[in-house]
């Protein structure tokens, strides 16, 4: 399936302001290695975005729709082949992992099934294997001379430096999972609120119209119809 759109580094995106959302658009986001987004899409449309990936490395995505009639939204990842790897339907979250090959990998949200309900969605992108750890310990070896006199070796101080890395970002995507859980149940909650507060009032004058009906009924069973005769 053809996507239209035009790819836009997320860089720019980032110069000119928030997210746009030009249905559909496509966007490119920066080798961060865990980023996450939200983003509102409005009913009818279809929104698509591109992440460049290198070779073997790992590329997983997780989304929930966070509000919206339903709470569900089509979902699509495709490989820089144009290959289908995931397609789902009127899922209202989900998370997928793919060991990648060299390319641009896309995946869209679909609400083109919704006519009036727009959505929103919050979806994380977390990226591994990229290929900037090796660079990082050679940036290492250069400032570090002598590591035969140190009691602990270079690659000891590097695997627990990256350990410590690796569970800050661990900590990172669970408080960012908590706090989507957050604002879906408060969703959730206040639209439970509205459709109680609604259907309260109905009752209220469905009891009101009643009592009057029953009043009404009541009084005329006691009036007098025969009419005084003289």
């Amino acid at each position: 399936m053809d996507e239209p759109g035009v790819w836009i580094p997320f860089s720019l995106l980032l110069a000119a302001g928030p997210l746009a959302l030009l249905p559909p658009a496509v966007s490119g986001f920066s080798p961060s290695l865990d980023s996450d987004f939200t983003i509102t899409l409005p009913a009818g449309l279809k929104e698509c975005f591109y992440q460049p990936m290198p070779l073997k490395a790992t590329l997983e995505i997780e989304y929930q729709v966070l509000d919206g009639a339903g709470l569900d939204i089509d979902f699509h990842l495709a490989s820089p082949e144009g290959k289908t790897i995931v397609f789902e339907q009127r899922k209202s979250d989900g998370v997928h992992s793919v060991e990648t090959e060299a390319g641009d990998y896309m995946f869209c949200f679909d609400n083109t099934f919704s006519t009036i309900s727009e959505k929103v969605i919050f979806f994380e992108l977390i990226l591994d294997n990229m290929g900037e750890q090796e660079q990082e310990q050679e940036d290492w070896k250069k400032y570090v001379t002598g590591t035969d006199m140190l009691d602990m070796k270079l690659e000891d101080i590097l695997e627990s430096i990256n350990s410590i890395k690796s569970r800050l970002s661990k900590s990172g995507h669970i408080q960012t999972m908590l706090r989507a859980f957050e604002a879906r149940d408060r969703n959730i909650q206040e639209s439970n609120f509205d459709r109680v507060n609604f259907w309260s009032m109905v009752n209220l004058g469905v009891m009101v119209v009643v009592s009057a009906i029953q009043v009404y009924m009541l009084k005329s069973l006691f009036e007098d119809k025969r009419k005084n005769r003289t």
